[in-house]
């Protein structure tokens, strides 16, 4: 297992301040903010930021050291360059402070929605919120890193006059949050619907979370987990496979890897791997986050990529709907070549319904490259480069 250190890579010294007007920042919308960038990555900087409708109010040299000039925690430390010896293989050791469990049910941190709106354009099947929450304030500062979850307390009693209990959901902001100031969380929440007995009936939490109001106060707890964390390595080859709102994790990932604000904020992160998101929706309408996706496509064509499985819209090739697995199959052979190299990680979030199907596509893919996937598996996940969390 490599064993991260302090950080080894030598950084560029030279750092530019940027000030910026306008524009938008994944799903958030910006008025003034304060980039510091480094020289290398400044024309890049300008470029997405300008495409992005910001107007580039100043740029002016700085005579710090980039660590000095970020006000928020260094990311997680790098290793040097991995000697032949050392095991090929990522994992949270590149995380050496993962927090976890920093507010508890009994004692939840209490945060105010910032923002509530719906992701779905007209005509989709559904409801499906992006909600914000300013979590400023407490003792200790709840904080995050991508992959990981929080709890939430719905207000009210259930039947039995008790407290509702927590629900958990994947977070969908990276640890500096939409905004980039280190006091957000936000959720990508589904409104959980079912019948029963003739009656359409409203998931407790979901419900209370796609109605909340900005300024409502909610009871958060957590951060949780440590099963989808994304590896520090900025080579590490990510493939996700998500259905739905399995697509928070993922869009935590995707926006520390190419929002360009994130990448100002994190000059020791810049990632140059190869993300392949392949994502499962019913409908065209109910594809999430996409103006973000399709911008991280037109500025790093050569380190994302993008699949999607339509299923009421698109055919697999048997005639009938195109699931996620089908995608899997589809691109088995390029998928294996991927998980063929060790830096490449495999992770998995949605519905548990969507196991089996993925499953049996990475089967039958395993068996043409004259492997089996049964005892393969346990291995990626023993070495940690297997990573899967649905509900």
């Amino acid at each position: 297992m490599r064993v991260t250190t302090a950080t080894a890579r030598q950084v560029d010294t030279r750092m530019f301040t940027l000030v910026v007007n306008g524009g938008h920042w994944g799903t958030q919308r910006s008025a003034v903010r304060t980039l510091i960038v480094p020289q290398s990555g400044l024309p890049s900087a300008v470029r997405s930021l300008t495409q992005q409708g910001a107007r580039i109010v100043s740029v002016t040299p700085r005579h710090i050291a980039p660590l000095e000039t970020v006000d928020t925690p260094a990311p997680a430390p790098e290793s040097e360059s991995a000697p032949v010896a050392t095991a090929p293989v990522t994992s949270s050791a590149d995380h050496p402070v993962v927090p976890v469990n920093l507010y508890k049910p009994k004692d939840p941190f209490i945060g105010t929605v910032v923002d509530n709106y719906s992701l779905l354009a007209e005509g989709a099947i559904g409801r499906v919120n992006h909600i914000t929450f300013d979590v400023a304030g407490g003792d200790p500062q709840l904080h995050y890193i991508e992959g990981q979850s929080i709890g939430i307390i719905p207000d009210g009693e259930d039947a039995k006059d008790k407290p509702h209990k927590l629900r958990l959901y994947s977070i969908a902001s990276t640890r500096h949050g939409d905004n980039l100031n280190d006091h957000t969380v936000s959720l990508c929440v589904r409104q959980l619907q079912y019948e029963k007995d003739g009656e359409t009936i409203n998931g407790v939490c979901s419900t209370f979370l796609v109605d909340i109001e900005p300024g409502a106060k909610v009871k958060i707890t957590g951060p949780v987990g440590k099963e989808m964390l994304l590896p520090a390595d900025e080579e590490a080859n990510v493939i996700m496979l998500a259905t739905g709102t399995g697509i928070a994790p993922m869009r935590a990932y995707l926006r520390r890897m190419f929002d360009p604000g994130e990448r100002a904020k994190n000059p020791g992160y810049q990632f140059r791997g190869k993300a392949w998101l392949i994502m499962g929706v019913p409908t065209t309408a109910n594809l999430l986050y996409e103006d973000d996706f399709q911008s991280y496509l037109a500025e790093y064509p050569e380190n994302f990529r993008y699949t999607k499985a339509i299923s009421r819209e698109q055919q697999n090739p048997s005639g009938g709907r195109m699931y996620i697995q089908d995608r899997v199959a589809e691109f088995g052979d390029e998928i294996f070549g991927l998980i063929e190299d060790p830096k490449t990680h495999v992770y998995m979030c949605g519905l548990r319904g969507m196991e089996p199907g993925i499953d049996e596509a990475m089967t039958k893919a395993a068996e043409a490259k004259g492997i089996t996937w049964s005892e393969l598996r346990p291995q990626l996940k023993k070495a940690e480069r297997w990573h899967v969390e649905t509900y």
